[in-house]
């Protein structure tokens, strides 16, 4: 046996040990880091939800009730951008806002059409600066922004905990990673995994370290102090950024610290229910995080390769003398697994097969690259925003 078949059949393990002791615990999240209990002296100032809105007809209406609905003993006002929607979003909202009054509630939902989108801004975060200038101008003095998606459903406890959390801990930005659905075997089988790689990606420790440089957030929950976001200069500090909620992570931590969790009250509406979902959710802007690098898509391909195809193969060599090492890092993988499967209440049984969901996941990030490549890149909503940012930068 060859020494360079050692140390390959070693580097699994070794890459596995690092993980589960030296990248800030990332597999042993749970949602109960972000539950806080409501203090009878919690300050309520005024918060605005931003709500950008683009085919979001069946699941806006869902998601603007519950805002409507929150017990955040505040002010809460509700901005939801209709951005050039197709189909009926802004009337769905709208009727939900009704719908809210008659059963006793205060009429705080504001709807303003979206305009044109701009050269160098992502679809999404145009509609965010609009719905935060007609924030700043329906409520100039709030002191919290809630940015979140016409899909998640907000508990109706959810402000008043993040507001909370955010006070207690003097942090500028509180995020959540919102519960998504696993309703499909195809959700069943790869949703959790596409949780445990973003925590892998972003470890949440070093997030809520002051003095660790990571920044991040999740894009469907975001509490951003409205003081922490005019620093910066407004969400048009990346304007163009097509993952953009870990982009306005990294900037609101350098105003201050923030903090970011997996959500036991804040959930997606939207659902992937086929493969081909989940390909597409990757596909889009999987290539974007590597900087549309051809170098770094090699490098994560090895790099998933080595972390999590190779302990099969060396699992079932012939050459019995290095099959211990492909166990040794097929079961750590599996063990590091475990934590986000209870989370999503999965039976253990998946975690030997994550292998299988890396090669998927794998094969979809080169899928990405490939649709950069040929100008379709970052599609959202039948935008092709990757090219747009790609034109307006030339």
């Amino acid at each position: 046996m060859s020494e360079f078949l050692i140390v390959l059949a070693g580097l699994p393990a070794g890459i596995w040990l690092y993980l589960l002791l030296f990248r800030g615990a990332f597999w042993r999240e749970r949602p109960e880091a972000g539950i806080v209990v409501a203090s009878e002296n919690l300050a309520c100032p005024d918060v605005v939800a931003i709500v950008p809105a683009r085919n979001e007809a069946g699941v806006v209406g869902q998601a603007v009730t519950a805002l409507l609905h929150q017990n955040y003993a505040g002010k809460l006002t509700v901005v939801l951008v209709d951005d050039n929607s197709e189909d009926g979003t802004a009337a769905e909202a709208t009727e939900a806002a009704k719908v809210a009054t008659a059963a006793g509630g205060a009429h705080r939902l504001r709807v303003i059409a979206g305009k044109k989108l701009a050269a160098g801004w992502t679809g999404k975060l145009w509609a965010v600066n609009q719905g935060l200038a007609e924030a700043q101008r329906a409520v100039p003095g709030a002191a919290f922004y809630l940015l979140t998606d016409a899909d998640i459903l907000h508990a109706p406890d959810s402000l008043t905990r993040l507001v909370e959390r955010a006070q207690q801990g003097s942090f500028n930005m509180v995020s959540l990673m919102a519960k998504l659905r696993t309703d499909t075997f195809a959700e069943k089988a790869l949703i959790p995994a596409y949780i445990f790689f973003f925590q892998k990606l972003y470890p949440f420790n070093w997030v809520r370290d002051p003095k660790h440089k990571l920044g991040a957030a999740a894009g469907g929950c975001m509490l951003v102090r409205a003081s922490a976001l005019r620093k910066i200069g407004g969400i048009a500090a990346i304007r163009g950024s097509l993952i953009d909620d870990c982009a306005l992570g990294r900037a609101i931590k350098a105003t201050g610290p923030i903090w970011l969790g997996l959500a036991s009250n804040v959930s997606s509406l939207r659902g992937y229910p086929a493969w081909r979902d989940i390909w597409n959710l990757v596909a889009r802007s999987a290539f974007t995080q590597l900087n549309h690098s051809a170098a770094l898509l090699i490098g994560s391909v090895l790099g998933m390769v080595l972390t999590y195809l190779l302990p099969p193969l060396i699992t079932i060599s012939p050459d019995p003398g290095i099959r211990p090492l492909g166990i040794i890092a097929w079961a750590a993988m599996a063990f590091a697994y475990l934590p986000t499967l209870a989370n999503y209440q999965r039976s253990p049984l998946w975690a030997p097969f994550l292998p299988l969901v890396a090669l998927f996941y794998t094969l979809a990030t080169i899928a990405s690259a490939i649709r950069y490549w040929t100008g379709k890149g970052g599609q959202w909503k039948g935008r092709a925003q990757a090219e747009h940012i790609k034109k307006s930068a030339a």
